[in-house]
């Protein structure tokens, strides 16, 4: 049986508890200490790291009684943050093996705290272990490894539908899952479910097999400038159109983009007006948070009209190269964008939420930024 001596996130039992695939009841732990170590924040992420620094110490805990196959599971987690096995001597003497990063992997980044990383991170890491466990045996740990990013986005997706309000009517009622299996995983994935529920009537569901698109949380912003009472809409080519054997492909959005792990939705909406049309927001107008399709989607999206300012020469083409993204800008008036909205010219449904909530909105926006500026009238 071999010890490990764990100095950081998987102190969180819970955390481990994921990753060994049983109770902390059933791990042996006792506190320990490493001398001749500094743990620290890692810059490139909300996660430690630690370096062999004189006179230094890190205390954690030491695991006993490992198996082989706990150390293939934590082998497993550990390698798409690039640490190794190495053992090394505690400082009440005993051997045990610990994850040290690959020289010049991490960063240093001052202090961490055990406590402020279970307040801000401990949520969202255990949802991405639960995934990146549930590949073990299935996916080769590289392949896991190009996954993570969109696993921490989907992680963060549970994050946030956890701090959702809405539909208070609504039936909160029982749902029991037999199964649920994920098919299919990359940029998205796919899940397939056999489940029953509640019913209005009383009592339970038929079994019934469902598939559940899951993708990541997304912020979307129609730029509309009230001097000038006109929009600023993006261009490109949109995947569903394509595989719906649409005619056009290419569609009049909102600016839009995934929310990354540890930012908001209003963040999330000023960076990407930066990235796809070079243009900075003011003020932000919720809309709407809502789903894309609740029917076989867990995409949700948050909506903003971002008051901005739209000379002539802010059009031009945009986006990531990184992420493929080949965009290019339009403006329009207020009245062109409504009248394409009742001629149902737009495809896009966020589009089509954010043109009408503008129409009811419009006229006080408007007020509220010349009053504010009485030169721009």
């Amino acid at each position: 049986m071999r010890k490990l001596f764990i100095y950081g996130s998987l102190r969180h039992l819970p955390l481990l508890e994921i990753v060994l695939g049983r109770e902390a009841s059933q791990i042996e732990l006792s506190p320990a200490v490493l001398p001749g170590y500094r743990v620290s924040a890692a810059a490139e992420g909300p996660f430690p790291t630690i370096a062999a620094e004189n006179g230094a110490q890190a205390g954690g805990l030491l695991i006993r009684g490992l198996s082989d196959a706990d150390i293939a599971r934590l082998d497993f987690y550990e390698g798409a943050f690039d640490y190794d096995l190495v053992p090394l001597t505690l400082a009440d003497g005993q051997g045990a093996e610990v994850y040290l990063p690959q020289p010049g992997r991490w960063q240093a980044d001052g202090p961490w705290s055990l406590a402020q990383w279970e307040a801000d991170w401990a949520a969202l890491s255990c949802h991405a272990a639960r995934e990146v466990m549930g590949y073990m045996g299935r996916k080769p740990r590289a392949e896991v490894d190009a996954m993570f990013p969109m696993i921490r986005r989907r992680a963060h997706q549970r994050v946030l539908a956890a701090q959702g309000q809405h539909d208070p009517e609504t039936l909160s009622g029982k749902i029991e899952i037999a199964r649920r299996e994920r098919v299919y995983a990359n940029f998205f994935a796919l899940d397939e479910f056999k489940l029953r529920h509640e019913t209005f009537a009383g009592g339970m569901s038929e079994p019934m097999e469902r598939a559940v698109f899951v993708s990541a949380d997304a912020a979307l912003v129609l730029p509309y400038d009230p001097i000038r009472d006109r929009v600023l809409l993006v261009e490109q080519m949109r995947m569903g159109p394509l595989a719906r054997g649409d005619n056009t492909c290419w569609q009049l959005e909102p600016i839009a983009g995934h929310i990354d792990v540890g930012e908001s939705a209003e963040q999330a909406a000023r960076r990407e007006a930066h990235e796809e049309a070079g243009i900075a927001l003011g003020r932000l107008e919720p809309v709407s948070n809502v789903y894309a399709s609740p029917g076989n989607a867990t995409e949700f999206f948050h909506i903003f009209v971002g008051l901005a300012d739209l000379p002539d020469a802010v059009t031009g083409t945009g986006g990531l190269a990184s992420e493929h993204e080949d965009i290019r800008s339009h403006l329009m008036s207020f009245d062109d964008l409504m009248a394409l909205a009742d001629a149902q010219a737009l495809a896009n449904a966020p589009l089509v939420a954010s043109a009408y909530w503008l129409a009811r909105h419009r006229e006080r926006l408007r007020s509220e930024v010349a009053e504010a500026t009485p030169e721009a009238t």
